[in-house]
């Protein structure tokens, strides 16, 4: 097995290092290669040396394992290759493989690490990149072409229409949809000093930050995976951020937090903290095994939330939030928000109805088509 390994920088509040139980850190990662990104070539044939680069902090390994397959895979996931995508590629092998007993056999489960659009240009924000798709149409293209047999995504990445040939069938149980504050310095947004810059590509976060907190600024063009984003601000390039805090869970990563914002706060992204798995239409195989993976309140709550999407053809360029979710009583209730990119203009709604795929889709449309009439011709800009 060779390892492609890199290093970050250790802060001293905030700690960039992973715990040992991370599946991200794990080097027994059974079968992986990768597409689209230039690995150094190793000429061991079994273990090489992982290559490290020091820092006056130390350093923090982030290991990419490429192994050769010594027998065909019984299934071929597809993901992005940043540490949180192999987090969650790394949790639907682990499920797969706790419900299928022939999954478990040394090569049966193979990953395949493929470079998006969205990996590729780091020096846009995302809103002036545009289009739909910028971290999941390469991996779609090569579920399409038979090069893998499931693709691995973050839902709020997935756009509102699925290409051609394909299905998302199955959700992940859904981790915790809020976002959390990072700062060395202050204990949340309301205590930062005025003319802070805070540091987020999201333009939904900027629109709810700039609506609540309009003495701070916002930096658009802080981009990169999660430990990139850390380690900026630990370089005190912004003075805080906003970060899933679903992701900072899977990557073990929570000694990061210095509070989470509730949803009143901050509401979440279309279906932040779920993970959708997609296959080819008419594959009845792999629909079979992710059938047994789905949880089927996430699915729901997800649907929800994307007929909202749907309904205000949001983008990159648009902030857009919105949540559903299974109250006390077992019923859905929405709520959704749209806002001027700028924050001096947010329209919210909710909905309450049974927690039922049809019910909740028509919350979702009907929230929808409600803050576009009030929202009126050119309110987002574009």
């Amino acid at each position: 097995m060779d390892f492609a390994c890199s290093s970050l920088p250790q802060a001293h509040k905030v700690n960039l290092a992973r715990q040992p139980s991370s599946p991200v850190n794990s080097c027994s990662l059974g079968s992986v290669s990768v597409i689209g990104f230039s690995l150094p070539q190793f000429t061991s044939p079994s273990l090489s040396k992982c290559l490290r680069k020091q820092s006056s902090y130390g350093s923090v390994r982030a290991c990419v394992a490429v192994e050769q397959k010594t027998r065909t895979a019984i299934i071929r996931i597809g993901t992005r290759g940043s540490p949180l995508a192999l987090a969650q590629a790394y949790e639907t092998r682990e499920k797969l493989q706790s419900k299928h007993p022939e999954l478990t056999e040394d090569g049966a489960i193979h990953i395949e690490i493929i470079k998006t659009t969205g990996d590729k240009i780091l020096s846009q924000p995302l809103a002036d990149i545009g289009g739909k798709g910028l971290f999941t149409k390469e991996i779609d293209e090569a579920l399409i072409n038979g090069h893998i047999d499931i693709a691995v995504h973050s839902m709020k990445d997935v756009p509102t229409y699925l290409p051609e040939k394909t299905i998302l069938p199955c959700n992940l149980p859904r981790e915790d949809v809020r976002d959390a504050f990072i700062c060395l310095t202050a204990a949340s947004l309301a205590e930062l000093p005025a003319g802070s810059v805070v540091g987020t590509a999201s333009l939904r976060r900027k629109s709810q930050i700039l609506h609540k907190y309009p003495s701070l600024a916002v930096e658009e063009n802080f981009r990169g995976n999660v430990q990139t984003r850390l380690s900026k601000l630990q370089g005190g390039k912004v003075h805080a951020t906003l970060l899933a805090l679903a992701g900072l869970k899977r990557l073990s990563m929570t000694e990061n937090v210095a509070s989470i914002l509730s949803l009143d706060e901050m509401l979440p992204a279309v279906a932040q903290g779920a993970i959708g798995i997609a296959c080819r239409t008419g594959d009845d195989k792999m629909a079979n095994y992710l059938a047994s993976l789905n949880h089927e309140e996430t699915r729901l709550a997800v649907a929800c939330e994307r007929a909202f999407l749907t309904t205000l053809d949001g983008s990159c360029r648009t902030p857009i939030a919105g949540y559903a979710a299974k109250d006390e009583d077992g019923n859905c209730f929405f709520r959704g928000l749209v806002a001027s990119p700028d924050g001096t203009r947010v329209l919210e709604t909710s909905r309450k109805g049974p927690y039922v795929f049809e019910d909740m889709v028509k919350m979702g449309q009907d929230a929808g088509q409600e803050l576009l009439s009030r929202a009126g011709p050119g309110f987002f800009g574009n």
